[in-house]
């Protein structure tokens, strides 16, 4: 047995290490608003002390946070290995708003902090706790890198660090003690040796490929024809656009809110899935934006990059990356949105059927083979020739509240990395009965981001005067009263963006 321990990261993992630009940095992030409740001081602030402390109490649930990167010499892959110096107090921060804090203050903070790059010298993760809001509230902005989670896989650690009952009682932090560090000649032997038992490795994948098909050969087909769309698509760049710029070090960020029983009403009355609704919403919002900025869009090929899980249901709970992407035009060149929601149905099923997405996967398990220099190459030829627009990623929450020490978490706006070229990245996260959603733009490429939400909100009621006057495939649904008390609203916010519950 070797005296010291390590993980190697997955070639996907490590690529969005290799993503990460002076200005594009590569992790995800979220801004959630409590109420204060149990949380609140006798001083009228919020106990910091105590959430570190329930934060310590799940760490040993979550070994990854207390791990950093070590690099392989010669090679120079990444590798997990324990922290020795591990400080709580570093990750888990405090800061405060000028009291009483408004949106426009609390989201004006979140950009600045997301627009930081984590210290990959330590954990890759920060907790920001703010105080100051107004209503007797306070927010949390979490931020990870990309390279240790993906959307489900965050949606688990959610549930890690929060319970659906307002449980105040903090977990017992059982003693951390790190495992010894490998050298640098035991990381370029144990890669030496990894070498070596590549051959193997690639053969027994091969097998269990074989057996894990009913039909071998139409299986290989699809997939074989999946790979070579992926490859061509990816090789395509997407047509220039006002979005589509070089990056600068600071962001704008904004959000929406809307009720996810009115979303899904419409999805029933009109067909499709929740999320083909959410790219109608999209694809009118940026035809909306792109005439606005005097772009033609009828036949433009406007498309965005759609993350896809492939965790299986024994995977939830671990961590990193399982996901792979879809490549969607958009048809920003209809106008009737009826017919930009056929456009899209029909082409995510076709997606499906094509198995677009494990075809991805593919290209990313035979990266786990690749050699670091090829895949740092591929990452900068990647970043270069962008085969898509805009980011979209659509992740589904817990339907119940949750508590953090008894503090109910009201609200998640979720924070999607942008890369170079891509001023805009779109984020959504489904959350006791809310459909919540973040926008992260560059500060110069994007100066008008409350247009672009009110574009959203514009496109979703459209959308829904649409839906009520189509024949529909499924029965009419009133849309339930929300789970707050008050009356269902097509978006709990303003055209600009500010939400209007108090």
């Amino acid at each position: 047995m070797p005296r010291y321990a390590y993980e190697r990261l997955t070639a996907l993992d490590a690529s969005f290490l290799l993503l990460e630009r002076p200005n594009a940095y590569m992790h995800v992030a979220s801004t959630a608003r409590y109420e204060a409740g149990p949380l609140r001081t006798a001083q009228g602030g919020i106990d910091v002390e105590r959430i570190r402390r329930g934060v310590a109490g799940i760490l040993h649930r979550i070994p990854r946070y207390r791990q950093k990167l070590a690099w392989i010499p010669i090679e120079r892959a990444p590798v997990w290995v324990d922290d020795p110096e591990f400080n709580l107090a570093y990750h888990v921060r405090h800061t405060s708003l000028p009291c009483p804090g408004n949106d426009a203050q609390l989201k004006e903070l979140a950009a600045r902090v997301m627009a930081q790059r984590l210290d990959r010298s330590k954990p890759l993760w920060e907790l920001w706790v703010v105080e100051g809001l107004q209503g007797d509230r306070f927010a949390v902005i979490n931020k990870v890198h990309h390279c240790m989670i993906d959307g489900i896989s965050g949606v688990d650690l959610m549930n890690v660090m929060m319970e659906p009952t307002p449980n105040t009682e903090i977990p017992e932090a059982p003693p951390f003690v790190p495992r010894p560090m490998p050298s640098a000649a035991e990381l370029l032997q144990g890669a030496i040796l990894r070498r070596l038992r590549l051959p193997l490795v690639a053969l027994r994948d091969v097998k269990h490929l074989l057996e894990e098909v009913r039909d071998t050969r139409q299986d290989l087909l699809v997939r074989s024809r999946a790979l070579l769309e992926a490859l061509g698509g990816s090789l395509r760049p997407a047509p220039p656009t006002p979005l589509n710029q070089p990056l600068g070090p600071h962001r704008r960020f904004d959000w929406l809110d809307m009720d996810l029983g009115e979303v899904r009403a419409v999805r029933r009355r009109l067909g499709g899935s929740l999320n083909d609704v959410v790219l109608t919403i999209v694809t009118g919002a940026m035809r909306r934006f792109l005439r606005h900025r005097r772009v033609e869009t009828r036949g433009l090929d406007f498309r965005i990059l759609a993350p896809v899980s492939v965790r299986s249901e024994r995977e939830r709970g671990t961590f990193g990356n399982r996901v792979s992407a879809w490549i969607v035009p958009l048809p920003v060149g209809l106008a009737d949105p009826l017919a930009q929601l056929r456009r899209i149905s029909e082409k995510t099923r076709e997606l499906k059927q094509s198995r677009a997405a494990v075809a991805a996967e593919a290209l990313t398990q035979v990266a786990d083979f690749t050699p670091t220099t090829l895949l740092s190459l591929g990452a900068r030829t990647f970043s270069r020739l962008l085969p898509f627009n805009l980011v979209v990623t659509n992740v589904p929450g817990p339907q119940v509240p949750l508590y953090l020490l008894g503090a109910r978490m009201l609200e998640v706006f979720p924070q999607v990395p942008i890369t170079d070229g891509t001023g805009l990245g779109i984020a959504l996260m489904s959350y006791d009965g809310h459909l919540f959603w973040g926008f992260n733009a560059d500060f110069d490429a994007v100066p008008d981001l409350e247009r672009v939400v009110a574009h959203v909100s514009e496109a979703w009621q459209e959308l829904r005067s649409a839906a009520r006057s189509a024949p529909g495939t499924g029965r009419r649904e009133t849309p339930r009263r929300s789970r707050r008390g008050s009356a269902p609203e097509a978006a709990r916010s303003s055209p600009a963006g500010k939400r209007t519950r108090p």
